[in-house]
């Protein structure tokens, strides 16, 4: 069976696509090549030298293919160089101790036809204020980004079965540059919303 998937919407590909396929139909080409045109990638995590690539099994690789790591910085690069490598399917961000760059991670909240979100990852998003926020690769998840103190990651399953993650250092978060809604591509203060989910 083949596992691979597109790289914009969540459709497996099918057999009659060829090993270096990267999407499911020209639609989805076509608003792949519009997404990375209009970028939303805030500067804050541009301008710093720690993007790897990623394959399709969200595994790091350097920009040459190699096996990349969270915590190996001779294994990051620039964006430019990055964004320019066809290794792997897509794009990484790595969390370091070096600053208070945190995500919060949404899973499965979004409806991908629809783009209605799920009223607690609403709720999430709401409490999280001015912030850059994107959907994640699978279509159905967003990333949260913004400033926050986090030494050790976190992950919070909900009673519906759908999680909560947050990480600040040792992790990489695959990343699309698909702007969620009316985000800004700012970082802003996401302490209180990740004091929420630490002191419990």
């Amino acid at each position: 069976m083949n596992t691979r998937k597109c790289e914009w919407c969540p459709e497996h590909l099918g057999v009659r696509h060829s090993h270096r396929a990267r999407f499911c139909s020209t639609r989805c080409r076509v608003a792949a090549h519009r997404a990375a045109k209009n970028d939303a990638t805030p500067d804050e995590l541009r301008t710093r030298d720690r993007w790897v690539r990623r394959d399709e099994d969200k595994r790091p690789l350097t920009v040459a293919g190699m096996a990349a790591s969270s915590t190996d910085p001779r294994t990051w690069s620039a964006h430019k160089d990055a964004a320019a490598s066809t290794a792997g399917v897509g794009l990484g961000f790595v969390l370091s101790d070096e600053d208070d760059i945190a995500c919060v991670d949404l899973d499965h909240c979004l409806n991908p036809l629809t783009g209605q979100l799920a009223p607690w990852a609403a709720a999430i998003v709401r409490d999280a204020g001015t912030t850059y926020v994107e959907v994640s690769p699978s279509g159905d998840g967003l990333h949260i980004w913004g400033y926050a103190t986090v030494r050790h990651g976190r992950r919070i399953r909900r009673p519906d079965g759908t999680a909560v993650e947050i990480y600040g250092t040792g992790r990489y978060i695959a990343m699309t540059g698909r702007r969620h809604g009316s985000s800004p591509s700012i970082l802003g203060d996401l302490s209180a919303v990740v004091s929420k989910f630490t002191a419990r």
